[in-house]
């Protein structure tokens, strides 16, 4: 049995697949170095990530699959689902093997469970948009800290770059441990090696914020509550509509 490691990139992937072909290997699976565990009788081989390699597998993708579905294998890799490296090197092979369409073929398992998980991804970016909530700190950066339950932080960027363009701001996955810092002109992946807020709902500490940062809340969550019906309050409908998991990052919906 083989194993198959990379760094986790979505490019080491892809590397992955390209020395699939290359070696003519046939991974029992495939693994992110982070979540590898050595397993009795089994080989490891490290693939490197190799970025030309990437773009070739990407390319070729491209030109495989139909325009509706060109971005389903990186939807899908960032959902982080179990398995679902060997889940996207069962589909990725056989597109590459077959000079038909597979990708409406739902008798197929992957296909069906590809096409699933990616409008759940679909449904998390969706939500990842609503439910944003900045903070503006002294320096007069925007600061809004999420936890999708899934990796979809690079879906939204394009959105909050033109939503936002003269602001200064930083989305920060606090789960995941990354995030993206816009300087008024381009858009950097970071990670905060300092972190000046709270672990669990990314809120900043209160001497490093904006001194009107904290009234605006309230006058925020004053409006929330002033025009809610007690009378009318629907615990269910509103969790269906609004996540509880996303709750602790909103300030209308914290305590007091």
């Amino acid at each position: 049995m083989t194993y198959l490691v990379y760094d986790g990139s979505f490019e080491g992937f892809l590397s992955v697949i390209f020395q699939c072909y290359q070696q003519n290997l046939s991974p029992a699976n495939i693994c992110r170095e982070a979540a590898f565990q050595e397993i009795l009788f089994a080989e490891k081989q490290f693939i490197s990530t190799d970025e030309k390699q990437a773009e070739r597998v990407w390319k070729g993708l491209q030109k495989k699959l139909h325009r509706r579905n060109k971005d389903l294998p990186y939807r899908t890799f960032l959902s982080e689902q179990p398995g679902i490296e060997m889940m996207l090197y069962r589909f990725i092979c056989r597109l590459f093997d077959n000079n038909f369409s597979i990708e409406t073929d739902y008798g197929d398992a992957d296909v069906l469970q590809l096409k699933k998980i990616e409008r759940q991804v679909l449904q998390e970016t969706a939500r990842l948009l609503e439910f944003v909530r900045f903070q503006e700190t002294k320096d007069g950066i925007y600061f809004a800290p999420v936890e999708p339950a899934f990796d979809v932080l690079p879906f939204v960027l394009h959105h909050f770059k033109n939503r936002f363009a003269d602001q200064q701001w930083i989305i920060y996955d606090i789960k995941r441990n990354y995030g993206f810092y816009y300087d008024l002109k381009t858009t950097q992946e970071i990670v905060l090696s300092e972190q000046n807020f709270s672990a669990w709902d990314g809120k900043v500490d209160a001497n490093l914020l904006q001194e009107n940062e904290v009234n605006y809340q309230r006058l925020w969550k004053n409006y929330f509550d002033s025009i809610n019906i007690k009378e009318r309050k629907n615990p269910k409908l509103q969790r269906q509509h609004m996540p509880q998991r996303y709750w602790k990052f909103l300030p209308e919906k914290s305590p007091k």
